[in-house]
């Protein structure tokens, strides 16, 4: 009986005109030396130009902190809660859905399948778009929700103000992130760096201008940081244009980007969750700052620490953006005052704890969403922060006593009970073999071309234990190759996939 067609390693997008080898003609394997040397040089020929790219970006959150700490204590804490809350629901979210194109095109770049990387980010870039309108609504009514949640008034006066000028950077995010996801996936990284780099430089004359010449005081921070976005775009746009990458990706703007958005979204949506339930724990530690007894010192000290957090966090994210276009390819082919000092002094021990497990979970949530599984991250982020982490902080914070420090031991627990669990499922994975069965699965999908179109695994998120045996030629053999043909038609006709693939 033909296995079902849905695999840990089943390629989204599979190659054309490749004809299929002899099942038992294996090839002797390399070194398994040889072969992880080669992979890590690949793998860090785009984490090292994404790190100097993540570090830039992140010294422009410096840039903007100090700027809003030479404003006061109160701007600085109602700059916080503003991007606390921005993140929450508006950023997270978007960052969430593009991530939805990532496995779509890393397999087809590596499949060869280049016009579809293009229309894939027409679509991720439509459907940022129309979910910016309802952000938007939501923050203009930002200070009625957070005086709802118990929030000072005048920090959510303060916050409101930044957000309101900060409308506009949902616009340039809508663009921002699906272009790097699109240039990442073809391996592109350092322009990034490049643009990036250009961008920062000019950020902090325009924060000078803002902030300090014109005097705008918390609303030339937003402005600033807006404007220093849309310079991002613009330089990215300029060097895809120029650089003439968008040749072989672009057919130019087509109506089938209205079309199979189901498909992009069984991919969007569960990224989404994956993301912001990690995000949102860093923000909702804001909120829960602003009902302890100090909530300017807390909520300004915790804006101090989430930014030394993000300094951190670039290292592993970076790898993971990496692991996970290396995965997709391979498948497809200011000064604050005393109190704010002490509590950040006191909580920054604890924040290193926390790093040691973020590594080896943020590498493994890119290694799931490179084999298109973000369904596996969003219910280890679900149960190790919301179930486990969450209780921990507020128990401790609220009532053992711990207070501020109590907030970033539940962040420890959430941490390592979520670094365990991810290594577990990497553990588990039979690597060999499911990078055996995807090969396999391409080469079917070689010889299938009906009406040019691929060959799309119908559930995506399993973890593969359909295909557990010791041996790969007991389940694939010559005789069911005209099945498995035979199910990839199904699967399309099924699912619709077809509109969206070609």
């Amino acid at each position: 009986m033909c296995p079902k067609t849905s695999n840990i390693l089943s390629p989204l997008i599979l190659k054309n005109n490749q004809t299929l080898p002899p099942i038992l003609d294996v090839k002797p394997p390399k070194s398994n030396l040889s072969l992880a040397t080669k992979e890590a040089i690949a793998i860090a020929r785009i984490a090292i130009p994404m790190i100097l790219t993540g570090l830039l970006l992140y010294s422009r959150s410096v840039i903007s902190m100090v700027f809003l700490g030479h404003l006061g204590d109160l701007s600085l804490a109602g700059g916080s809660l503003a991007i606390g809350f921005a993140n929450i629901t508006g950023y997270s979210i978007l960052s969430g859905l593009a991530m939805g194109m990532e496995p779509i095109c890393g397999q087809a770049f590596g499949a060869g399948k280049y016009t579809r990387l293009g229309l894939c980010l027409q679509r991720t870039v439509l459907l940022l778009l129309c979910t910016s309108f309802p952000i938007s609504i939501l923050w203009i009514y930002m200070k009625k929700i957070l005086m709802a949640c118990g929030q000072d008034q005048e920090i959510a006066t303060m916050a409101q103000t930044y957000l309101l000028y900060s409308l506009p950077d949902l616009l340039a995010q809508s663009f921002l992130h699906p272009l790097r996801i699109y240039l990442r996936s073809q391996s592109i990284t350092i322009p990034l760096t490049f643009c990036a780099t250009l961008s920062i430089f000019l950020h902090i004359p325009i924060n000078y201008l803002f902030v300090t010449k014109l005097q705008m005081g918390i609303k030339g921070v937003a402005i600033s940081s807006v404007l220093t976005n849309f310079n991002l775009v613009a330089s990215l746009i300029i060097y895809i244009m120029i650089s003439g990458v968008y040749k072989k990706t672009w057919d130019g703007i087509s109506r089938k980007c209205f079309k199979g958005w189901c498909s992009l979204l069984n991919l969007a949506i569960p990224s989404c969750i994956s993301v912001c339930l990690e995000w949102w724990w860093y923000e909702i530690m804001i909120l829960l700052c602003g009902l302890l007894v100090n909530p300017k010192a807390t909520i300004a000290s915790m804006g101090i620490l989430i930014q030394t957090t993000a300094f951190i966090y670039i290292f592993p994210s970076s790898l993971s953006f990496s692991v996970s276009t290396r995965v997709g390819n391979e498948l497809g082919a200011g000064q604050p005052d005393e109190d704010i000092i002490a509590l950040t002094s006191l909580v920054l021990p604890i924040i290193g704890l926390c790093e040691l497990g973020n590594c080896p979970q943020t590498t493994g949530c890119g290694v799931l969403r490179g084999t298109a599984r973000p369904r596996i991250g969003a219910n280890i982020n679900l149960g190790c922060f919301y179930l486990v982490g969450m209780p921990v902080a507020i128990v401790l914070a609220f009532f053992m006593g711990f207070d501020f420090q109590g907030l970033w031991f539940g962040m420890l627990a959430a941490q390592m009970s979520c670094m365990v669990v991810m290594l577990v499922v990497l553990v588990l994975t039979d690597w060999d073999f499911e990078a055996h069965r995807a090969k396999e699965l391409t080469h079917v999908g070689g010889n299938y071309d009906r009406d040019n179109n691929d060959f799309v695994s119908k559930d995506v998120d399993n973890v593969g234990t359909d295909f557990r045996t010791s041996d790969v030629h007991d389940i694939i053999k010559q005789e069911e190759k005209c099945k498995l043909i035979k199910v990839a038609n199904e699967v399309e006709e099924s699912m619709g996939l077809g509109d969206y693939l070609v």
